[in-house]
């Protein structure tokens, strides 16, 4: 049946009539959503509302008072009296707009307020929190390479300072929890992952914890923490490991950023040179090295071609400042600049490049090192010259346990330009870097360095 060429168009008229007139429907139906009862709008947006009401009443009477010719009618004099004609112009003016403007700042105010009230923190002014989130989204753009305790210790002290923070990890975790997901789910190596998306959170309370909590070995989860339970069901749902960190972090309120160097599974080979012997072996797994209790000579990865992972390219030439270390120099740092384009971008990037010594040995693998035996091994491996500044603790009061030995400054490093030497331990905790302190240095180190060129540029 042939509908008429006018009905068709008065047919479609109407569609469009309807389509709009729903759209209209739904934008009103979600605005006046706001006013349902408990949100604590409603009381703001009418005095609001009554601010813009006063000025435009001020403006009305200072047009009706400049009026002179009007007719003498019954309602001047209450005109007269509303507009306060008694006063003078200029105060009435002053009244009307100074009342308008005072309702709408108040309002404006109590309502972002009724707006924030569930994201503010107890104890804390909401304009020291606005200042602090706009302080820090302006901060340098930091990259932190590393992996362990030592990593999470750089992003916990930095996150006061700037939320553009990328914290890079290796994924050559072979051992433990980490270890095992790997190999029975066939997934990159969570661990470390979830210590610098714990590091970098703003709810360093309960949720942290249970992100860091591991079961035991007799409660049948194999030892397993919950965070990387928690990213390997991620993976599962989402079906990509990079949406499942970044699920996390989400769930977590990280600021900033947690990559992996590489997205392929790669593992790390050594050859070791066994102690009291001049023969090497080669051992293969992340977590076989330290178990060999020998000097590594060479480590790399297999394959050895695996591709950085896009993003973090990115972020290292977009960069202020790279920070490399602190962390197990053969099985945390080196895995990640073994990664041959991620090293090619930190060579190529700009920033200020700061290498951070270790404060205690590592078992197995660092025993007896002095901080210049680390950037030397690190050197050796990737190539001199790779850091602008290296970074090392110079306090050394207290007895180590565990095996444990400090990580002293040799002659052969003082007289390197590089050296940048402050006390960085935690007292409390020995062996380990104290964020705080660490954090404070890395800022130093770099508004000495922008310092000059923000001048230089002030005077052009």
């Amino acid at each position: 049946m042939t509908i008429p060429l006018k009905t068709a168009i008065i047919l479609q008229m109407f569609r469009r009539f309807r389509t709009w007139f729903h759209s209209i429907w739904r934008g009103l139906s979600r605005f006046f959503q706001w006013f349902v009862p408990g949100i604590g709008v409603k009381r703001w947006f009418l005095v609001l509302l009554a601010g813009i009401t006063l000025i435009g009443t001020g403006m009305a009477l200072f047009l009706l008072d400049m009026y002179r010719s009007a007719p003498d009618t019954w309602w001047l004099p209450i005109i007269s009296f509303i507009s306060l004609r008694f006063l003078t112009r200029p105060l009435r003016v002053l009244i009307f707009a100074g009342l308008g403007f005072g309702l709408i700042g108040l309002g404006i105010w109590r309502l972002n307020r009724s707006l924030l009230v569930p994201f503010l923190r107890p104890g804390q002014r909401l304009v020291d929190q606005v200042a602090e989130y706009r302080r820090r989204e302006r901060g340098p753009r930091i990259v932190a390479i590393g992996g362990g305790h030592g990593i999470a210790a750089v992003l916990r002290g930095m996150k006061g300072y700037t939320n553009n923070l990328t914290a890079v990890v290796s994924v050559a975790d072979d051992g433990g929890s980490s270890g095992e997901l790997r190999r029975n789910l066939g997934i990159l190596p969570p661990g470390d992952i979830r210590n610098c998306l714990a590091a970098l959170s703003d709810d360093e309370a309960l949720l942290t914890q249970l992100f860091q909590y591991r079961f035991g070995e007799d409660t049948g989860l194999g030892g397993h923490s919950f965070g990387n339970l928690f990213i390997s069901a991620l993976t599962d749902i989402t079906g990509n490991f990079e949406k499942a960190i970044a699920e996390s972090g989400r769930a977590l309120s990280v600021h900033g950023q947690v990559l992996p160097a590489t997205l392929h599974n790669v593992r790390l080979v050594a050859d070791v040179i066994l102690p009291n012997s001049q023969n090497e072996v080669r051992v293969e797994g992340e977590s076989q090295i330290p178990r060999a209790s020998g000097r590594v000579s060479r480590v790399w990865l297999e394959p050895d071609n695996a591709p950085a992972f896009p993003p973090v390219i990115q972020a290292i030439l977009a960069a202020d400042m790279i920070v490399i270390g602190p962390g197990s120099l053969y099985t945390s740092i080196l895995p990640n600049l073994l990664v041959g384009d991620l090293l090619q971008a930190i060579r190529s990037s700009r920033a200020l490049k700061i290498f951070i010594s270790n404060i205690a040995t590592q078992q197995g693998e660092t025993d007896e090192y002095s901080s210049g035996d680390h950037i030397r091994a690190l050197e050796e491996m990737v190539g001199p010259e790779l850091v602008d500044v290296i970074v090392c603790n110079s306090w050394y009061d207290k007895k180590l346990e565990n095996g444990m030995q400090w990580v002293k400054v040799d002659e052969m490093l003082k007289d390197d330009p590089r050296l940048y030497l402050s006390d960085l331990a935690d007292h409390k905790q020995t062996g380990y870097h104290e964020a705080v302190k660490l954090a404070q240095v890395l800022m130093d180190l770099y508004n000495e360095r922008t310092g000059p060129i923000i001048r230089e540029q002030a005077t052009q």
